[in-house]
């Protein structure tokens, strides 16, 4: 997230940002909690994503040195699949300034920009949702 967001974001901001998940243990809980996917090239995890049962993804992350090579795009394209097994009739997200292209690319629109704080810093999100299934 740190080298990708470099350019939407100051230094600061994602100092806080990447604060705001250090915590190894509470990490690997927030994880299991949900379904969460590993994307993996050659011997590398190459990113990973989420699903909350109500269609929510929390986290999408890309390693920086595998940016734009399709990492999100397959994560994305197998969480649709998977929401759509389970019935689900939207996809939602708290994007960056970053990730919203990506999510854009899906099929996902901005509802609302929206202004969050972490660690003292102000930081610009976009609440995003897709729509799936035959009533799109």
């Amino acid at each position: 997230m740190q080298a990708l967001a470099i350019g939407d974001y100051t230094e600061p901001q994602i100092r806080a940002w990447a604060a705001a998940i250090a915590d190894v243990e509470q990490f690997a809980l927030r994880c299991a909690a949900r379904a969460t996917w590993v994307a993996i090239c050659g011997s590398r995890i190459a990113g990973f994503s989420d699903l909350e049962p109500d269609g929510h993804i929390d986290m999408l992350y890309v390693h920086p040195e595998l940016a734009r090579r399709g990492v999100a795009r397959a994560l994305l394209q197998h969480i649709e699949r998977v929401a759509e097994s389970r019935g689900l009739r939207r996809l939602y997200t708290e994007a960056s300034i970053t990730a919203r292209p990506v999510f854009e690319r899906r099929g996902f629109e901005v509802l609302a920009g929206r202004t969050v704080t972490v660690g003292g810093h102000a930081m610009t999100h976009y609440r995003m949702e897709k729509r799936l299934g035959p009533a799109r």
